[in-house]
């Protein structure tokens, strides 16, 4: 075993949301397709004689290191489930690449990465499926950024299923932020109460993805406005799909080529230098 043990939060996006209810819990039943990109916060971990985090990173600021960040309760789960002989306690950094509270997973991703990277060097035995069921209590998103595959999601988000009808790995897309930080809460809790429909009725496509939506877009916007102004230049760059990403503020445009996601790019970073970008492709 490597002394430094190393791994990622991949981004996530909402490829489609649809909200069907809300539920006397406080959460929303949804349907969503799932994506990862092929980017995101890194991970780094040593032995330690006890558990601790150091975030660094153009997003550190205000995030907190302590034993609430998922990071550490991820760590802090699996070992007390499966005893510190087993588990022993780690040095963490976390280099945070991704914006906060932009709907790309953010600390679910990284949850999901500490777990896989306690998983291949100490219980290499556990599947996917079991560590999202060990860890996906501290987080709707986490069961599907434990695999950080294309899969549809419903419940709350936390029941998976493949989706081979739509092939989508190595799509290039460009993810674009404000800089404005959207809270989730609010953004769930200002749904209108409509249900629109669900996402998919036959085998998925190209043309039921682009027929889908996001219902947490026009309150999300409503909460930040600057989401409008993303989603308008991005459309104006010509990708086949532009959308908002869970509950914003973050939203993405796929291409057919990594040349035209590129022109984009240069094209976006020129016009607006103050949006954070990030050119990646589909995992």
């Amino acid at each position: 075993m490597s002394n430094v043990m190393q791994e990622t939060g991949w981004a996530k996006i909402n490829l489609a949301l649809h909200v069907r209810a809300r539920r006397r819990d406080g959460y929303h039943e949804i349907e969503t397709l799932f994506a990862f990109v092929d980017g995101g916060d890194g991970i780094v971990a040593e032995l330690a004689e006890a558990n601790s985090l150091t975030i660094v990173g153009e997003f550190a600021d205000g995030l907190s290191a302590g034993a609430d960040n998922l990071v550490l309760q991820v760590l802090t789960l699996l070992r007390a489930r499966y005893g510190a002989e087993r588990v022993p306690p780690l040095a963490v950094m976390l280099t945070k690449r991704l914006p906060v509270a932009a709907g790309i997973g953010g600390g679910s991703a990284d949850a999901a990465a500490m777990a896989r990277l306690v998983r291949t060097h100490f219980l290499p035995e556990l599947g996917d499926a079991v560590l999202a069921r060990i860890i996906s209590p501290l987080g709707a998103d986490i069961a599907a950024c434990v695999t950080s595959a294309t899969c549809l999601g419903v419940g709350v988000g936390e029941e998976l299923s493949a989706v081979p009808e739509l092939p989508l790995d190595g799509t290039p897309v460009l993810l674009v932020n404000p800089r404005q930080p959207v809270a989730t809460g609010p953004v769930f809790a200002a749904w209108d109460g409509i249900d629109r429909g669900e996402l998919f009725g036959d085998p998925a496509g190209r043309a039921q993805l682009l027929a889908a939506r996001n219902d947490l877009q026009r309150p999300a916007t409503a909460q930040c406005p600057a989401i409008a102004d993303v989603l308008l230049e991005l459309g104006a760059l010509r990708p086949w799909l532009a959308r908002m990403s869970g509950s914003g503020a973050t939203c993405f445009a796929l291409f057919d080529s990594a040349a035209e996601r590129d022109a984009a790019a240069v094209s976006l970073a020129q016009s607006h230098p103050q949006w954070w970008q990030m050119a990646a492709a589909l995992r």
